[in-house]
C-alpha cells in the first residue's frame, strides 16, 4: 500500500474549509452533507459516519482521472490504521451540463471502475473469481474486496441514489460490513432495517438485484448501480478483466 496519503483523498474539514476545491464540488458536497445527514435519511451508518468526520472524499473532472488509483490506494491503506474507522469514501464526478439518463451514468459509472482497474498495480486474488457472472465475484482494487455503489441525479424513483448533481460512486472495503448483518450490542441497525427504511423513503420495494454477497442466485456487480424501477437488470457487466 502507499505510505503517503493522496492530496486527492479529502477529508470533513477539507471539504467544509478549503478554499483551493473547484466551487462545483463545494456545492455538491453541501448537497450531499444535507441530505445523508436528514434524520430520516434511510442509511443510518452513512448518516453517522457524516456526522462523525469518518468518511473520506474525492473528484474528477471529465478530463483528468490520472490521480483516481493513488485516492484510492490511500483510502485503502488508512482503513488499515489505527483506530480502524469503518471509513467509506465518496468520488464526486464534475457535474454534466446538461440532463443525462440512468443508462448514461451506468456507462460512466463502470467507465471509472474499468479505468481503476487499468491503474491496480496488484494483482487481482488467485482465489477470487474474475468473471463478474460468477456469483462470488466482486470488485477488488489493492488486493482489497470492495462494495462500489452509484448514485446520480437521474434517479427519479428511487430517491435515496440521488444526492445532487453529480455522479457519486461509493466506495465500501468490504471488511466494514463485518458484523453488520444482526444487529449488535449498543443497538447498531442492521441492514434489513436499512432496507426497510429504503423501501420508505422511495416508496418502492427493494430493487430485486439486491441481495447478499455469497448467494448463488445473484450477481453482486448488478447491484452496484442499480435500475430507477423494479425490473431486474439484463445483460452482461461492462467490467472486463485486463488479465482476461
Amino acid at each position: 500500500m502507499l505510505q503517503t496519503t493522496s492530496p486527492y483523498l479529502l477529508t470533513k474539514e477539507d471539504m467544509e474549509t478549503s478554499d483551493r476545491l473547484p466551487s462545483w464540488l463545494q456545492e455538491e458536497y453541501q448537497t450531499f452533507k444535507r441530505v445523508v445527514t436528514n434524520p430520516e435519511f434511510p442509511c443510518f451508518f452513512g448518516m453517522k459516519a457524516q456526522r462523525k468526520g469518518e468518511l473520506r472524499y474525492s473528484y474528477i473532472t471529465h478530463d483528468q482521472w490520472d490521480h483516481l488509483g493513488g485516492v484510492l490506494e490511500s483510502f485503502l491503506h488508512l482503513m488499515k490504521e489505527p483506530p480502524f474507522t469503518r471509513h467509506g469514501l465518496f468520488l464526486f464526478v464534475e457535474p454534466e451540463t446538461r440532463a443525462q439518463s440512468v443508462d448514461y451514468y451506468r456507462s460512466y459509472f463502470w467507465d471509472v471502475l474499468q479505468h481503476l482497474h487499468e491503474q491496480d498495480r496488484y494483482s487481482w486474488p488467485g482465489d477470487k473469481p474474475k468473471d463478474p457472472d460468477h456469483f462470488l465475484w466482486d470488485y477488488h482494487f489493492a488486493g482489497e474486496p470492495v462494495f462500489v455503489f452509484g448514485n446520480a441525479p437521474a434517479y427519479k424513483q428511487r430517491k435515496t441514489r440521488d444526492l445532487g448533481n453529480s455522479l457519486i460512486l461509493g466506495f465500501q472495503p468490504r471488511a466494514i460490513f463485518e458484523g453488520l448483518e444482526g444487529t449488535e450490542k449498543g443497538g447498531i441497525m442492521s441492514r434489513e432495517k436499512v432496507r426497510a427504511r429504503v423501501e420508505k423513503w422511495d416508496n418502492l420495494p427493494t430493487h430485486p438485484d439486491i441481495s447478499h454477497f455469497g448467494d448463488p442466485t445473484h450477481n453482486e456487480w448488478k447491484q452496484f448501480f442499480i435500475g430507477d424501477d423494479i425490473k431486474p437488470i439484463e445483460g452482461k457487466c461492462p467490467f472486463h478483466h485486463k488479465d482476461v
